[in-house]
């Protein structure tokens, strides 16, 4: 993607849907970062759905520490490696508790410090809780980098940096959403909907996919 190309490409983004946000569900910092701490390998709509029963009796780092390791399982256990996520959690509810007074921190390092919790993650809370100008390089904003050329890279952390040096500012604090709903509606995996693609006359991807036969 020609740099001329990215402003129209995140200008139309930003037209068809002015305020992005995130899919999952959350009423504040903490349970945000429970939400992304439990949705590795899981649909927002599976994570959705064990939170709902889980906030409902826990929303806070000591209330989840009240449940112990077998109810809060008992709560998330339609979730995808729920085991682990229970005792991620336990355990970063611990070092909210112990270390932070309860509440969720504001930089990457101390997040990246809580189990569980890695880059993409930490990205997530900075960006979705705190409103800061970081990207969160989940499948498809990966896929979306490469395929439109937008921010080509082997790795999440190489396209991360890209992302981070070719969105102008003005886009950066929401391309984020953008991308993922991109990626997760309209440019997805197998065979991307060019013919209903709004940023289609910006993007790299040749040959585009013409609509089936009705």
């Amino acid at each position: 993607m020609k740099t001329r190309d990215i402003e129209p490409f995140f200008a139309t983004l930003k037209a068809a849907n002015p305020m992005p946000v995130t899919e999952l569900e959350y009423t504040s910092v903490f349970e945000l970062l429970a939400a992304v701490l439990l949705s590795a390998q899981a649909t927002d709509v599976s994570v959705n759905k064990a939170t709902r029963r889980l906030f409902s009796v826990a929303n806070t780092p000591q209330a989840v520490l009240d449940l112990g390791l077998e109810r809060l399982e008992g709560h998330i256990k339609s979730i995808g490696l729920y085991r682990t996520k229970a005792k991620n959690l336990l355990a970063t509810c611990g070092l909210l508790v112990g270390q932070h007074g309860g509440k969720v921190p504001r930089s990457r390092e101390a997040l990246q410090a809580l189990p569980g919790v890695g880059r993409k993650t930490a990205n997530v809370v900075l960006n979705s809780a705190f409103g800061e100008a970081v990207m969160a390089v989940d499948t498809h904003i990966f896929r979306v980098s490469n395929r439109t050329g937008l921010a080509p890279g082997k790795t999440p952390l190489e396209v991360e940096l890209k992302l981070l040096r070719r969105i102008p500012p003005g886009y950066l604090v929401d391309a984020h959403h953008w991308m993922i709903l991109h990626g997760r509606y309209v440019c997805i995996a197998r065979k991307p909907l060019c013919w209903q693609c709004a940023v289609a006359p910006w993007c790299d991807f040749k040959p585009k996919t013409a609509a089936p036969p009705v």
